[in-house]
């Protein structure tokens, strides 16, 4: 009976893995991060096709052992990415007078304050969203003061800015395939941009884009806002006093917040700018 156990239980896994979720937004609805043998489900639906009445207190059991292992992975949260290197934002000493959650530029703009917050013994800066941005499609805004943290002096030397993203889900509103409710994030996905040096054009940074359909509080998504046009002298100039760039997240799939961490700036060579 032990070999019907196993087989059953690997089909329901098959099974999970593969459901499509959706939630608040049409932007992203499924997780296509996980995968299994299609040959080991078929042969655990044939077998368990053919499982007589007697067998009915096994699968029982088995599914019951299932919904264990998988509670106890759920609750086995992802680890921060902690920095590496010198001249990053960490947020360490709790500091981001440099930071301002953007909440009236324009009518999408999610409601929220900023904070910094421990999340396993790792300090990064908090959006905590209102509570309603998936429910009103709100795009959630944060904006960095570049000059607060390198120095106008640096500002030329830009070419890459670099941190890390993390998503939390703060209801059950992501549905999956088989009508159960996730608490999960889902798909996490923005983009950002920037005034460059004439102080009136906007640059449009390259999207970012991540997804957690399994736990409640997301693994890091390395994010790169890089000038792709600096030879045509759409960067920074040192002769900003405002160079601010703004982190973007939209298409939220359920009520969530968003965490920055490990802020960087890099020159055109990938070293790192010194922090002011």
């Amino acid at each position: 009976m032990m070999d019907y156990k196993r087989l059953l239980a690997g089909a329901m896994i098959f099974s999970m893995l593969a459901a499509t979720a959706t939630g608040c937004s049409d932007k992203k609805s499924s997780s296509d991060s996980s995968s299994s043998s299609s040959s080991s489900s078929s042969e655990s639906q044939t077998e368990a096709a053919s499982a007589t009445s007697a067998e009915s207190s096994e699968s029982s059991s088995a599914e019951e052992e299932l919904s264990t292992e998988a509670s106890s992975e759920a609750a086995t949260a992802p680890v921060p990415v902690e920095a590496s290197g010198d001249n990053v934002v960490t947020f360490d000493d709790g500091k981001f007078d440099f930071a301002t959650a953007v909440t009236d530029d324009t009518p999408d703009a999610a409601q929220g304050t900023l904070e910094v917050v421990d999340v396993q013994g790792n300090k990064m800066l908090k959006f905590t969203d209102s509570g309603t941005s998936c429910a009103d499609k709100k795009t959630q805004k944060v904006k960095i003061n570049a000059v607060n943290l390198i120095g106008q002096a640096n500002l030329d030397k830009v070419d890459t800015i670099a941190f890390d993203v993390y998503a939390d889900a703060t209801a059950s509103s992501l549905q999956a395939k088989d009508g159960s409710m996730l608490k999960a994030p889902g798909w996490i996905g923005g983009g950002g941009g920037t005034v460059i040096a004439d102080g009136k054009t906007w640059y449009d940074f390259s999207e970012y884009s991540s997804e957690d359909y399994k736990n409640e509080m997301s693994a890091a998504c390395h994010v790169e806002f890089k000038f792709l046009l600096a030879s045509a002298g759409k960067k920074w100039s040192n002769e900003m006093t405002d160079a601010n760039f703004l982190i973007m997240r939209w298409g939220l799939q359920n009520e969530s917040n968003l965490y920055i961490d490990n802020i960087a700036f890099y020159d055109k060579d990938g070293n790192t700018i010194p922090l002011a």
